[in-house]
């Protein structure tokens, strides 16, 4: 994906059923699912059924991800996440989990001062 600072980079769900929810949007939106290998289990990476390119992915809630929200998370592709974070809690938000590595990127899962929750990513 070549998205641009301050556009959406992905949008992700983490649950703990994760089989059952991919079967649930591959029925009802048409999505097409591919296996990602995560060590001990498989994510989804879910596809448009008309342009066969990603869209979105679900997760278990396992590992790396077993402190995600189980919500549909929008990743807002930021330039320097450090200051990110620091606007962050000086504006009255929060963050909701630690910084993580995907790769050379990084992420971090914040709340906004209304309780919605995004992750911010930086390309690494």
């Amino acid at each position: 994906m070549n998205n641009k600072i301050g556009e959406m980079a992905w949008l992700d769900l983490t649950v703990d059923n994760a089989t059952e929810v991919k079967d649930f949007y591959q029925k009802v939106v048409g999505w097409q699912a591919e296996d990602v290998a995560m060590g001990d289990h498989n994510d989804y990476v879910m596809k448009s059924p008309e342009t066969r390119e990603a869209v979105s992915g679900i997760c278990h809630a396992k590992g790396e991800n077993a402190d995600m929200p189980a919500a549909w998370l929008p990743y807002f592709l930021v330039k320097d996440l450090h200051e990110s974070i620091a606007h962050v809690t000086k504006l009255g938000g929060e963050l909701v989990t630690e910084i993580k590595q995907a790769g050379n990127d990084k992420y971090v899962v914040v709340k906004d001062p209304a309780g919605a929750v995004c992750s911010l990513y930086q390309k690494g």
